[in-house]
Protein backbone atom coordinates (compact mmCIF):
# COMPACT_ATOMS: atom_id res chain seq x y z
CA UNK A 1 0.00 0.00 0.00
CA UNK A 2 1.83 3.38 -1.24
CA UNK A 3 -0.49 5.60 -1.36
CA UNK A 4 -0.81 6.74 3.19
CA UNK A 5 0.67 9.79 4.33
CA UNK A 6 1.52 8.09 7.45
CA UNK A 7 3.47 4.90 8.49
CA UNK A 8 1.01 1.74 7.45
CA UNK A 9 2.19 -0.11 10.68
CA UNK A 10 1.28 2.72 12.82
CA UNK A 11 -2.31 3.58 11.77
CA UNK A 12 -4.81 1.80 13.84
CA UNK A 13 -7.19 -0.66 12.23
CA UNK A 14 -9.56 1.78 12.59
CA UNK A 15 -7.64 4.63 10.28
CA UNK A 16 -6.35 1.37 7.78
CA UNK A 17 -10.54 0.70 7.45
CA UNK A 18 -11.77 4.38 6.89
CA UNK A 19 -8.58 4.52 4.24
CA UNK A 20 -10.03 1.66 2.43
CA UNK A 21 -13.74 3.13 2.31
CA UNK A 22 -12.27 6.26 0.73
CA UNK A 23 -10.27 4.77 -1.44
CA UNK A 24 -13.39 2.66 -2.74
CA UNK A 25 -15.70 5.57 -2.62
CA UNK A 26 -12.88 7.57 -5.24
CA UNK A 27 -12.93 4.55 -7.05
CA UNK A 28 -16.50 4.26 -7.01
CA UNK A 29 -17.04 7.56 -8.07
CA UNK A 30 -14.75 6.74 -10.85
CA UNK A 31 -16.31 4.30 -12.15
CA UNK A 32 -19.65 6.16 -12.47
CA UNK A 33 -18.42 8.73 -14.49
CA UNK A 34 -16.60 6.64 -16.70
CA UNK A 35 -20.19 4.44 -17.13
CA UNK A 36 -21.71 7.83 -17.64
CA UNK A 37 -19.59 9.12 -20.37
CA UNK A 38 -20.10 5.71 -22.34
CA UNK A 39 -24.12 6.32 -21.58
CA UNK A 40 -24.18 9.32 -23.19
CA UNK A 41 -22.31 8.59 -26.06
CA UNK A 42 -23.42 4.83 -26.89
CA UNK A 43 -25.61 4.80 -30.02
CA UNK A 44 -26.51 1.32 -29.29
CA UNK A 45 -30.12 1.14 -27.36
CA UNK A 46 -29.18 -2.49 -25.58
CA UNK A 47 -25.97 -1.14 -25.14
CA UNK A 48 -26.77 1.87 -23.81
CA UNK A 49 -29.25 0.27 -21.11
CA UNK A 50 -26.80 -2.20 -19.93
CA UNK A 51 -23.95 0.45 -19.75
CA UNK A 52 -26.58 2.38 -17.95
CA UNK A 53 -27.30 -0.65 -15.30
CA UNK A 54 -23.56 -0.63 -14.72
CA UNK A 55 -23.55 2.91 -14.37
CA UNK A 56 -25.92 2.91 -11.30
CA UNK A 57 -24.85 -0.52 -9.76
CA UNK A 58 -21.13 1.89 -9.20
CA UNK A 59 -23.87 4.84 -7.76
CA UNK A 60 -25.16 2.07 -5.34
CA UNK A 61 -21.81 0.95 -4.34
CA UNK A 62 -20.51 4.18 -3.62
CA UNK A 63 -23.63 5.26 -1.51
CA UNK A 64 -22.92 1.90 0.85
CA UNK A 65 -19.57 3.15 1.30
CA UNK A 66 -20.86 6.77 1.74
CA UNK A 67 -23.10 5.58 4.82
CA UNK A 68 -20.20 2.97 6.10
CA UNK A 69 -18.26 6.68 6.94
CA UNK A 70 -21.70 8.14 7.78
CA UNK A 71 -21.62 5.63 10.45
CA UNK A 72 -17.80 5.43 11.41
CA UNK A 73 -17.11 8.99 11.10
CA UNK A 74 -18.77 11.76 13.19
CA UNK A 75 -17.88 14.63 10.91
CA UNK A 76 -19.38 12.66 7.86
CA UNK A 77 -22.86 12.37 9.62
CA UNK A 78 -22.66 16.19 10.43
CA UNK A 79 -21.76 17.20 7.33
CA UNK A 80 -24.53 15.17 5.64
CA UNK A 81 -27.53 15.56 7.63
CA UNK A 82 -26.70 19.38 6.68
CA UNK A 83 -26.65 19.42 3.32
CA UNK A 84 -28.27 16.11 1.76
CA UNK A 85 -31.76 16.26 1.15
CA UNK A 86 -32.13 19.90 1.56
CA UNK A 87 -34.19 22.52 -0.90
CA UNK A 88 -32.45 25.87 -2.43
CA UNK A 89 -28.48 27.24 -2.64
CA UNK A 90 -26.48 24.54 -1.39
CA UNK A 91 -23.43 27.44 -0.06
CA UNK A 92 -25.94 29.15 1.44
CA UNK A 93 -27.29 26.22 3.60
CA UNK A 94 -23.35 26.53 5.44
CA UNK A 95 -24.65 30.08 6.90
CA UNK A 96 -27.93 29.15 8.24
CA UNK A 97 -25.87 25.78 9.74
CA UNK A 98 -22.96 27.30 11.30
CA UNK A 99 -22.50 26.57 15.10
CA UNK A 100 -26.07 24.50 14.87
CA UNK A 101 -24.31 21.28 13.36
CA UNK A 102 -21.89 21.02 15.92
CA UNK A 103 -24.15 22.05 18.86
CA UNK A 104 -24.11 25.64 18.81
CA UNK A 105 -20.57 26.28 18.98
CA UNK A 106 -17.68 26.70 16.01
CA UNK A 107 -14.89 27.43 17.83
CA UNK A 108 -13.01 27.20 14.33
CA UNK A 109 -14.37 30.30 13.12
CA UNK A 110 -16.02 33.10 15.99
CA UNK A 111 -14.03 31.70 19.03
CA UNK A 112 -17.26 30.60 20.59
CA UNK A 113 -18.41 33.79 21.45
CA UNK A 114 -21.05 33.74 18.70
CA UNK A 115 -21.92 36.67 15.77
CA UNK A 116 -22.47 40.02 15.98
CA UNK A 117 -25.96 41.10 15.79
CA UNK A 118 -27.19 43.26 13.22
CA UNK A 119 -28.63 47.06 14.31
Amino acid sequence: MTDYHEAWEALPPEARDIHRAITSLKEEVEAVDWYHQRVVMCTDPQLKKILEHNRDEEIEHAVMTLEWLRRNMPKWDENLRTYLFTEGDITEIEDGADGEASGGSDLGSDLGIGKPKSK
